[in-house]
C-alpha cells in the first residue's frame, strides 16, 4: 500500500523534526537551503537567520560546500561542534543526473547513547596523541620556551637569561615556589642546549623512598641484591648520558645520596651497585628547590660543596602575586588548554572572576591557577567562567579578608566583593544588580565609581 501525500508529509515531518539528529541541506554553492529544529538549537542559531548564508558561516569545521561540489560522500566522519566530537555523514544530492546539493546528518548531542560513544572517542583521541608524542620523542622534552606563558618584565628577563645559558653544560639550579613552572623551564633549556637531541631524564628526589634512590640513580648489576633482575638495570644518570639530568626538589635529597652525586659531578664517572668499576658519563644537571638550600645547609641538611657544584648559575622564578600582569594572559592559555583537552565548550571569563584572579594571592601559584581553571570548566553551564563556578575554597576567598585589615577596609572589601557578587549574578544588569542589594540606583552607581568595578 502507498502513502498518500498527508502521510509522506507525517513520515518527512518524524524524519527530520522528530528524531535525535540533526540535517541539514546546501545547494551545489554551499548555501543552506534547510536546517531542522535540532541543528538549530544545537548551534543556538534560528533558521529564517541562517537560510540563504554560507554553509562555513553557521556550522564550525563543515565540509557540506565540499561534497556539494565534488558529489563524493563522507560517511562517519568525526566533526568537532560546540566542544564536541559528532559523527557526521554527508551525502551528495542529485537530480537528473546532476549535482544539486548536499544532505548531512549529525547524531545529535544530547541522546545518552552519545555522550558515552563522546566520551570514548576523546578517550581514544588522547591516547593516540600521547602515543604520538612518545613514538616521535621517548626521551627528549616535552615543553619550550615557547610554553612558558607571560609577558611581565620578570618573565621577559629569565626567559632572556635562559637563552645565553642553554647553549653551555654549566649547572643550573631553578629556584621559586611550588607550582612557578620550574620544569617547564628546565624542559625549555634542555631544549634550547646542544644536548637537545639526546635524554631528557628528571628525577623527583622527594618521590623516591631512600632506600631505592641510590639504586635509581646509578642504577645496579644482575644479581647485586635480593631481588634485584637478572639483567640489571641502568640508573638516572646512565640513562641521561650525552643529555641532562634534571633533579627535582633537590632539597629533598637525603645526605648520603648528595656524597655520591658530588662524587659523580666531580668525577663525570658512575659506579653501579654491584659493578666492579666506574663507567665515564656526561651529564648536564638542572636542579630545582621550592626551598631555600641556604637555610638547609645551616641546618645541616644540605651539604655546602654540592651546593656550589649544582648552583653555577642560578635563576629564580618569581610567584604569581608578583607579576598580576601575567595572569590574565596564563589564564587565558590554561583555559584554551583545557577546553581542548575535556572538549567543553567554554570561551572566557566574566569580568568579577578575572578581578577576582587579578586580586587573589595565588599561593600555589600557576599549578593552583590551572586546577581552579579546570574545577570552574567542569561545574559552570555556560560558556562563561562566574563567580559561582569557581571551587569551593576559592568561594570562601572572595569574602576572606587578609590578617591585619582594619574594621574599614573589612566592610569595604566584603562591599565590593558584593557588589561584584550582585552584578555578576544579574548577568552585567546593573539595575537588576542593585535591586538584589536593596540600594537605590544612583547609591549603586556612586559605589560602582567608587570601587572601579
Amino acid at each position: 500500500m502507498l502513502f498518500n501525500n498527508k502521510y509522506r508529509e507525517e513520515i518527512i515531518e518524524a524524519v527530520f523534526e522528530k528524531t535525535n539528529f540533526c540535517f541539514v541541506v546546501v545547494n551545489e554553492r554551499g548555501l543552506v537551503t534547510y536546517l531542522n529544529k535540532n541543528y538549530c538549537d544545537f548551534i543556538e542559531v534560528r533558521l529564517e537567520d541562517v537560510l540563504g548564508k554560507h554553509v562555513t558561516d553557521v556550522i564550525e569545521n563543515t565540509r557540506m560546500h565540499i561534497v556539494a561540489q565534488t558529489g563524493k560522500e563522507e560517511i562517519a566522519d568525526l566533526q568537532y561542534i560546540k566542544g564536541n566530537h559528532m559523527i557526521a555523514n554527508r551525502i551528495p544530492l542529485f537530480a537528473d543526473g546532476k549535482l544539486v546539493g548536499a544532505v548531512g546528518t549529525v547524531l545529535y548531542r544530547d541522546t545518552e547513547e552519545w555522550k558515552k560513544m563522546n566520551s570514548h572517542i576523546k578517550n581514544l583521541l588522547l591516547e593516540i596523541e600521547n602515543y604520538q608524542k612518545k613514538l616521535s620523542n621517548p626521551r627528549g622534552a616535552t615543553y619550550s620556551l615557547q610554553d612558558v606563558v607571560g609577558s611581565s618584565v620578570q618573565i621577559n628577563e629569565i626567559k632572556e637569561k635562559i637563552k645565553k645559558v642553554s647553549s653551555g653544560d654549566a649547572s643550573i639550579l631553578l629556584e621559586g615556589g611550588s607550582g612557578t613552572g620550574k620544569e617547564l623551564f628546565a624542559h625549555s633549556i634542555h631544549h634550547l642546549s646542544e644536548r637537545s637531541a639526546k635524554p631528557f631524564i628528571k628525577v623527583n628526589c622527594a618521590a623516591i623512598p631512600v632506600d631505592l634512590l641510590e639504586s635509581e640513580l646509578f642504577g645496579y648489576e644482575g644479581g647485586a641484591f635480593t631481588g634485584a633482575k637478572k639483567e640489571g638495570k641502568l640508573g638516572k644518570f646512565q640513562l641521561a648520558d650525552g643529555g641532562t639530568l634534571f633533579l627535582d626538589e633537590i632539597g629533598d635529597m637525603p645526605l648520603n645520596a648528595q656524597v655520591k652525586i658530588l662524587r659523580v659531578l666531580q668525577e663525570g664517572e658512575v659506579e653501579a651497585i654491584g659493578a666492579e668499576r666506574t663507567q665515564k658519563i656526561d651529564v648536564r644537571i638542572i636542579s630545582a628547590t621550592n626551598q631555600s638550600i641556604e637555610k638547609l645547609i645551616k641546618e645541616n641538611r644540605f651539604r655546602e660543596d654540592l651546593y656550589y657544584r649544582i648552583n653555577v648559575i642560578s635563576i629564580k622564578i618569581p610567584p604569581l602575586k608578583e607579576r598580576a600582569e601575567d595572569i590574565r594572559v596564563t589564564a587565558k592559555f590554561l583555559l584554551d588548554k583545557i577546553t581542548q583537552r575535556t572538549g567543553k565548550r567554554v570561551i572566557s571569563f566574566s569580568d568579577s572572576v578575572m578581578k577576582f584572579f587579578m586580586h587573589y594571592d595565588w599561593p600555589g601559584n600557576v599549578r593552583e591557577l590551572e586546577n581552579v581553571i579546570e574545577s570552574a570548566v567542569h561545574l559552570t553551564n555556560t560558556e562563561i567562567i562566574e563567580l559561582e563556578d569557581l571551587p569551593d575554597h576559592m568561594q570562601q576567598s572572595l569574602y576572606i579578608t587578609k590578617e591585619g585589615m582594619g574594621l574599614k577596609e573589612i566592610l569595604a572589601n566584603a562591599e565590593k566583593q558584593a557588589i561584584a557578587g550582585a552584578v555578576s549574578q544579574s548577568n552585567g544588569d546593573k539595575i537588576k544588580a542593585a535591586e538584589l542589594l536593596g540600594i537605590s540606583k544612583s547609591s549603586f552607581y556612586e559605589k560602582i565609581k567608587k570601587y572601579d568595578l
